[in-house]
């Protein structure tokens, strides 16, 4: 009963740490500067909608005869113009479908930049573990080393040991106090690098998990989620972005239409009595504009073509690098697991080693060398542990950025 008691504290107590993680991820995606401006960018491109959903700018214009021209009715004094282009039917609508088609390629950006970050962070976030664990481990064999040094001097006193074997002990105790160091310092700026991602200050204190163990099984990894990711659909965008913009190039190879007005004030004529005397003058106007040098379009259509071919061409190739890089984490999360449990094993074995060390020394015939050597194996399949530890959550990592729906 007290064994299950311990386990389910130590679940809820799992669930509870797992969850400062996502709230960092979420932290990460609220106030990362990259996402903001990737956002930015997006909100840029749907305002386009809004830009090109206009027609061309009124022609307006006037003149002052300086020589009245004398007409039957009068003198002309001053003439007014006013001309409005329109697209051909169809042209606004165009151009709307084909800035929203852009927009949408900017919200595939805005996704794949907050898989990016979720990577980023989530990696960082595993190396403080790691470093983290390393130091806790390290001060542990640092404290059995004192231990062995107290036994060391005891055994000195009855002249079963020699000062060399605590000299050695020493010697190995200084050498851990400076892997720690240095370690401080690499969490230090593995923290600084961390938080910056967070848009916090550098040295705001980031909590890791205090274990973390692996899962007793791997979930399938299906490379057909790959159609699905964010960085192919960019593609799939970009293609239909194409599409609108050939159809926004036939639209404007067509012809645009011109409605305007002329109106000339004209001076009565003193010296005549008729009808219409000064009246003035008021002409509706139609214009046409013909693109009878197309030459231009039909390039246009051409360079359309082409960049269909290209982004066939790219996404062929992307699609290749992301199997290429899921496989490769696939086969890393694998080896990391092999090795996880080799060190563990190894782990328990050079503890069972360290016991009889222990009894050993009730008869007064430990060897201190055999100490150093045990406790150098241990150290090292410890660290080895965090290693394979860290190396698969990484590589989780990478799966999930590619794999994750």
């Amino acid at each position: 009963m007290r064994y299950i008691i311990v386990i389910i504290t130590l679940l809820i107590f799992t669930q509870s740490r797992g969850q400062d993680l996502q709230s960092y991820l979420q932290e990460a995606e609220i106030n990362n500067p990259e996402i903001q401006a990737f956002e930015l960018r997006y909100d840029i491109a749907e305002e386009k909608v809004n830009e090109v959903n206009t027609l061309p700018n009124t022609e307006v214009s006037g003149g002052y005869f300086v020589s009245e021209p004398e007409t039957r009715t009068g003198a002309q004094s001053v003439r007014f113009s006013a001309r409005q282009m329109i697209p051909w039917f169809g042209t606004i609508t165009a151009r709307e479908n084909y800035a929203s088609a852009l927009a949408d390629a900017e919200y595939i950006e805005v996704a794949i930049a907050k898989r990016k970050l979720k990577l980023a962070v989530s990696q960082s976030y595993y190396r403080l573990y790691a470093i983290e664990a390393k130091q806790r481990v390290l001060e542990e064999n640092i404290e059995l080393l004192d231990t062995y040094e107290r036994l060391a001097l005891t055994s000195l006193e009855v002249g079963n040991a020699s000062a060399v074997d605590v000299l050695r002990l020493q010697i190995r105790q200084n050498e851990l106090v400076e892997k720690k160091e240095v370690l401080e310092q690499d969490f230090l700026a593995e923290q600084s690098e961390f938080n910056n991602r967070l848009n916090r200050e550098e040295g705001e204190q980031v909590v890791v998990y205090d274990s973390v163990p692996l899962p007793s099984e791997d979930f399938i990894i299906s490379v057909d989620n790959l159609n699905n990711h964010p960085e192919l659909l960019k593609y799939d965008e970009l293609y239909e972005s194409v599409e609108l913009a050939e159809v926004l190039n036939q639209k404007e190879s067509l012809p645009d239409l011109g409605f305007g007005a002329d109106y000339v004030a004209v001076t009565e004529r003193p010296d005549m009595d008729f009808n219409d005397n000064g009246k003035d003058i008021f002409m509706p106007m139609v214009s046409l504009s013909i693109p009878i040098f197309n030459n231009k379009y039909k390039s246009i259509s051409r360079q359309n073509e082409l960049r269909q071919l290209e982004l066939d061409a790219q996404k062929d190739e992307r699609r290749n690098q992301l199997e290429t890089t899921l496989e490769r984490a696939r086969s890393n999360r694998e080896a990391s697991r092999i090795t996880y449990n080799t060190q563990l094993n190894n782990l328990e074995q050079a503890r069972d080693a360290e016991e009889v060390l222990i009894r050993s020394y009730e008869t007064g015939t430990i060897d201190f060398n055999d100490v150093l050597d045990i406790q150098e194996l241990q150290l090292k399949f410890q660290i080895g542990l965090i290693e394979a530890t860290k190396n698969y959550y990484v590589q989780m990592a990478i799966i999930n950025y590619l794999n994750n729906n």
